[in-house]
């Protein structure tokens, strides 16, 4: 992370479209970190978040955090829920950090509209620039699960071993979520933030140099 320790600050950036959970995963992975002892700020910008627009949301904790903002070349990691907005906000990694991604598309109605040209190959492009870069397709995961809107715990099953405190925690603090309004749900989001965690370091093992 950004400092040595167990509370060095951690600098998060979650990127994606209207409905994809960006904030809902956010708020998730600020919970993990309060339980843990950490000082938290967390910020979103939502551009019509319910009809598709692009939503970013940034968290920042450890021992003491002034400011939620995370600046440009200081993110640990960037959350792409969707490939186009990964690329869009890799400017925000800093050196060494890591893009962790959703490699499926969901073009936001900008692109529809012919605003906005969607990138070819939004992986090949961040990782021609040098960075790190594990992507795989959540959205087919949740799909494959049964709900799409599974695809936030997949990514929170996939950055989860990359955070500072142990995934179990991660885990518990989205299973509590339904644990008593949806306990039908409890298994199915088990199941999701064990895909994503696995997916994630497959895609880590294909992408590592032979």
């Amino acid at each position: 992370m950004s400092e040595e320790g167990h509370f060095a600050t951690t600098n998060i950036l979650v990127v994606g479209t209207g409905g994809q959970g960006v904030m809902t995963a956010t708020e998730i992975l600020a919970e993990a970190a309060i339980a843990l002892g950490h000082d938290v700020k967390k910020t979103e910008v939502a551009g019509m978040a319910q009809r598709g627009g692009v939503v970013s949301s940034h968290l920042r904790f450890g021992r003491k955090v002034l400011s939620p903002q995370v600046t440009p070349g200081s993110a640990d990691v960037v959350l792409g829920f969707e490939a186009a907005e990964a690329m869009r906000w890799r400017h925000m990694l800093r050196p060494g950090g890591l893009v962790l991604m959703n490699s499926g598309r969901l073009v936001p109605p900008i692109v529809e509209l012919g605003l906005y040209a969607y990138p070819a190959d939004p992986v090949g492009e961040i990782r021609a620039a040098g960075t790190h870069v594990v992507s795989f397709d959540a959205s087919a995961i949740a799909l494959e699960l049964g709900d799409i809107r599974l695809g936030n715990t997949v990514m929170l099953g996939a950055i989860s071993d990359h955070l500072p405190f142990p995934a179990e925690v991660l885990e518990r603090c989205i299973l509590q979520r339904f644990a008593s309004k949806k306990p039908a749900l409890v298994e199915l989001n088990r199941k999701a933030f064990a895909a994503g965690r696995q997916a994630a370091e497959e895609a880590e093992k294909a992408a590592a140099p032979a």
